[in-house]
C-alpha cells in the first residue's frame, strides 16, 4: 500500500500555526501576570506623623531621608523583581524565577518591616507612648520581670548586631509568650515563625546623622517615641 504523505506546504502551514499559537499563548499568559502584578504592586505607605514630630528623638532629616529615600527604594526595587519574577514565571523560566528569589526576599522585606517600624512610631507627647498596660504588660512582665528588665535585654541583643539588621519583639503562638528576636539584613520577623509587636531598625541610615556610630544612645532613646498601643493592637490580633 501507498503511505499517506501530507503535501509540504501543508506541513509547513500547520507547524506555523502551532508556532503562533503558542506565541500568542505566551504573550497572553505574560501580559495576564503582568495585570496580576499591576494590581499587587507594593506602594509606599504614608506617615501618620511629620517628619518632624518624632524630634528630639528621631530628627525630620533622618526620618525624611529614611522614608522617602531608603524605604521608597525598597519598594521600586521590590516591584521590579516581582515584575521580572512574574515575566519568568508565565515564560516557564525557572532559573530566572530561582536568580530573582534574594532580591524579592531583601526588598520585599525591607518593605514589610519598614512599614511595620513607621507604625511602631509616635510623638513621645502621644498617649500611645509609655509603659504598656493589660494583655501586653502581663505578657513582657512574665517573660522578662518588667518593663524596663525587658528594654535592658532588647538593646543589649539590639545593640550587638553585626552589621544591619532588626531587633524584635514577637509573640510566638506555639508558645503563647512573648520573646525578642535579631535578624540581619531586611529578613522579615514573620520568617521565623513570631508575630512582630515592636520592631526597631538599626541599619545606621536609621541613626547614624543624629547618633554617629553610638548605637546604644540611639536604642536608650528611642522608647519615648514608640507606640506601645501599636504593640498591644497586635498582640490582640495574634490571639484572637
Amino acid at each position: 500500500s501507498t503511505a499517506l504523505i501530507c503535501p509540504p506546504r501543508f506541513q509547513t502551514v500547520y507547524f506555523t500555526s502551532i508556532s503562533m499559537l503558542a506565541s500568542i499563548a505566551r504573550r497572553t499568559v505574560a501580559q495576564t501576570a503582568r495585570r496580576s502584578f499591576s494590581s499587587s504592586a507594593a506602594a509606599l505607605p504614608e506617615l501618620s506623623y511629620d517628619y518632624s514630630a518624632l524630634e528630639p528623638v528621631i530628627s525630620a532629616e533622618i526620618m525624611e531621608i529614611h522614608h522617602s529615600k531608603h524605604h521608597n527604594t525598597y519598594v521600586t526595587n521590590y516591584n521590579a523583581a516581582i515584575e521580572t519574577y512574574a515575566d519568568a514565571e508565565a515564560r516557564g523560566d525557572v532559573a530566572a524565577m530561582i536568580a530573582l528569589q534574594s532580591a524579592i526576599k531583601f526588598n520585599g522585606g525591607g518593605h514589610v518591616n519598614h512599614t511595620l517600624f513607621w507604625k511602631n512610631l509616635a510623638p513621645s507627647s502621644c498617649e500611645r507612648t509609655g509603659p504598656p498596660t493589660g494583655d501586653l504588660a502581663d505578657a513582657i512582665n512574665e517573660a522578662f520581670g518588667s518593663f524596663d528588665e525587658f528594654k535592658a535585654k532588647f538593646n543589649a541583643q539590639t545593640a550587638a548586631v553585626q552589621g544591619s539588621g532588626w531587633g524584635w519583639l514577637g509573640y510566638n503562638k506555639e508558645s503563647g509568650k512573648v520573646q525578642i528576636a535579631t535578624l540581619s539584613n531586611q529578613d522579615p520577623l514573620s520568617t521565623t515563625g513570631l508575630v512582630p509587636l515592636i520592631g526597631v531598625d538599626v541599619w545606621e541610615h536609621a541613626y547614624y546623622l543624629q547618633y554617629k556610630n553610638v548605637r546604644p544612645d540611639y536604642l536608650n532613646a528611642i522608647w519615648d517615641v514608640i507606640d506601645i498601643e501599636t504593640a498591644a493592637e497586635r498582640l490582640a490580633a495574634a490571639k484572637a
